[in-house]
């Protein structure tokens, strides 16, 4: 035991031992696992077939053993001593072996973990020298069984999840590094991550999201047995090997078995939960051929899935590793901007389209790069993607709006509002009505001069609707919310009746085309004429030319924004412009 020998290799010594003290005698052992299964761990001088036997004993048989004594020769103690003599119909007897005698080994709870058993030659009962032979083994047995179990527990701990039982990361990397030693094989690789866990973790309870990993482990062994296997290598980050898979349409089978395992809802503390994950993939050769890289790359497919195919599944591909360096590179620079305060805030007015006086602002991040140059969102969009960026990023532009428009009140500019623009990853924040309320609130500035812009993007992402009750929570504390984008996603007019939003900012796409494309014009008609019914202003993105601004005033709309009127502009700039052509 000390120097690691295995468990079965320690009993069939054992075994030996006694055999060699007592040359007319031969032993086996038996050992009880779990639901009561017994395994025929040792038995060197028995027959492997007789030794097979011998774990094909009826579930009860342990039960049934009953105390020596009634003239069997052994101790009367009923207690770690049982046996009698058994016909060969019920504990099968070894050929040319004529009596047997056992004793249960017992753990400190009182439950039996073992069987050592002693085989005659004549039907006859141990001698005394057996008999304490027979002793020492079961208290040597209790002891080596207690350390193999322990070793047992930790190796459980070493190598399995304690929440999911599957096997975790430091088992995945054994595994893969096993199977790129092997020149010849291929496999599969899948990184899957369960969506929304956090916001899950955060409305329901941890309860709620450790089940939800569970279940979603629990799917995911039932989809992926043997050749695949599957681990929980993060928090809500899961792996699977597939050895079946040798190449990427193999793979896609699996993930489509997986995404259908995923589809049914399940109950949990009276909640109804939807499973979703994203699943990026590569396979060995075509992909990579160390576990590095293999990993590096399934995990470039996984993010540009969460980014552009949440909820979808994404195959590597070599193109993703160069857009996966860009954006790692661009959530650095844009970080060491921030640090260096090169996040600057620009503005562009919202007019009215009869008079071309500004109504409003939205306000628009811009860089400014060492050389002075300053870049455009579009340029680092990609650092968005990160959330603590994304964060920070939201709150300096918050705090920014909130002082500039303390200082054009304080000039006494007519002013009415600034948009300031909203990821998904704001909505993390439970307190983000808070955190706003904070910020304006610092600056003595009414919450009703600010307007959020939310792309109909975030709304879809949100879970269980979360992202419109926070919606509500903002809108209730007095402040507009603009759905920006519209038009450009998924059943936008459905949306309208679900979330909660004060403007409708038609998309540029549609402004573009509004002169020569006859269905285009049609939509923006429809769309200023929905939104009118519903008590929504609408507001036309990216004019460009004074005959886009007369078309849309023909139709219906009054307000809009774009190059016609003004280019976004620092807060000097801007404040000069309002003092000129403010509303009144």
């Amino acid at each position: 035991m000390a120097v690691g020998e295995t468990f079965e290799a320690i009993l069939a010594l054992l075994c030996r031992r006694v055999q060699a003290l007592i040359p007319e005698i031969a032993c086996s052992i038996v050992t009880v696992g779990e639901e009561g299964h017994l395994c025929a761990n040792a038995g060197p001088s028995l027959p492997i077939p007789d030794r097979n036997l011998l774990a094909h004993l009826s579930g009860d048989w342990l039960d049934r053993t009953q105390p020596a004594g009634g003239g069997n020769p052994a101790r009367d103690d009923g207690e770690t001593t049982k046996v009698p003599l058994r016909p060969s119909s019920e504990l099968v007897l070894p050929s040319g072996w004529a009596a047997s005698w056992s004793s249960t080994v017992k753990a400190p709870t009182g439950q039996t973990v073992a069987l050592f058993t002693m085989y005659f030659r004549n039907k006859r009962g141990p001698s005394e020298q057996e008999r304490i032979v027979a002793e020492t083994c079961v208290r040597l047995l209790s002891i080596g069984i207690d350390r193999w179990h322990l070793q047992q527990r930790n190796r459980q701990l070493a190598h399995y999840d304690q929440l999911t039982n599957l096997q975790n990361r430091r088992r995945f990397n054994t595994v893969i590094e096993s199977k790129l030693g092997q020149a010849s094989r291929s496999f599969g690789l899948l990184l899957i991550e369960v969506e929304h866990l956090k916001t899950i973790n955060d409305t329901m309870g941890p309860v709620v999201g450790d089940q939800v990993l569970r279940e979603v482990a629990s799917r995911l062994e039932q989809v992926a047995p043997a050749p695949a296997s599957a681990f929980r290598i993060g928090g809500d980050e899961f792996a699977v090997l597939a050895d079946d898979s040798a190449d990427h349409a193999r793979l896609r089978e699996l993930v489509s078995r997986i995404f259908d395992a995923m589809r049914p809802p399940f109950r949990c503390r009276d909640n109804t939960i939807s499973l979703q994950v994203t699943i990026g993939g590569v396979v060995r050769g075509t992909d990579g051929d160390s576990a590095d890289h293999l990993h590096q790359n399934a995990d470039f497919a996984l993010q540009h899935a969460k980014a552009s195919h949440r909820g979808g599944y994404v195959a590597f591909e070599p193109g993703l590793r160069t857009s996966a360096m860009r954006r790692i590179e661009t959530i650095r620079e844009v970080a060491l901007a921030l640090a260096e305060h090169r996040i600057v805030t620009y503005y562009q007015p919202i007019v009215r389209l009869d008079t071309e006086q500004i109504v409003g602002l939205e306000a628009l991040a811009r860089l400014q790069t060492k050389d002075g140059r300053i870049a455009s969102a579009g340029e680092f969009a990609d650092a968005f993607t990160d959330p603590h960026v994304a964060d920070r990023l939201t709150r300096q532009m918050l705090s920014e709006v909130a002082a500039d428009i303390r200082t054009w009140l304080d000039d006494g500019i007519p002013f009415q509002h600034v948009g300031v623009n909203l990821a998904m990853s704001d909505f993390r924040h439970r307190n983000l009505d808070q955190i706003i309320c904070a910020t304006f609130d610092a600056e003595q500035v009414s919450l009703q001069h600010l307007v959020l812009e939310v792309t109909e993007t975030v709304f879809m992402d949100g879970p269980n609707h979360d992202v419109a009750r926070a919606v509500t929570r903002l809108r209730d504390k007095g402040m507009l919310v603009a759905l920006d984008d519209f038009g450009t996603g998924f059943a936008s007019l459905t949306h309208l009746l679900s979330f909660p939003v004060d403007l409708i900012k038609i998309d540029k796409s549609f402004i573009d085309r509004l002169l020569t494309d006859a269905p285009s014009r049609v939509i923006v008609e429809a769309l200023i004429d929905i939104s009118e019914k519903l008590g929504m202003r609408t507001v036309a993105e990216g004019i460009e030319c004074v005959a886009q601004a007369e078309r849309l005033s023909e139709l219906g709309c009054r307000l809009g924004q774009g190059f016609h009127f003004a280019r976004p502009a620092d807060a000097a700039h801007t404040t000069a412009l309002l003092k000129q052509s403010a509303q009144r």
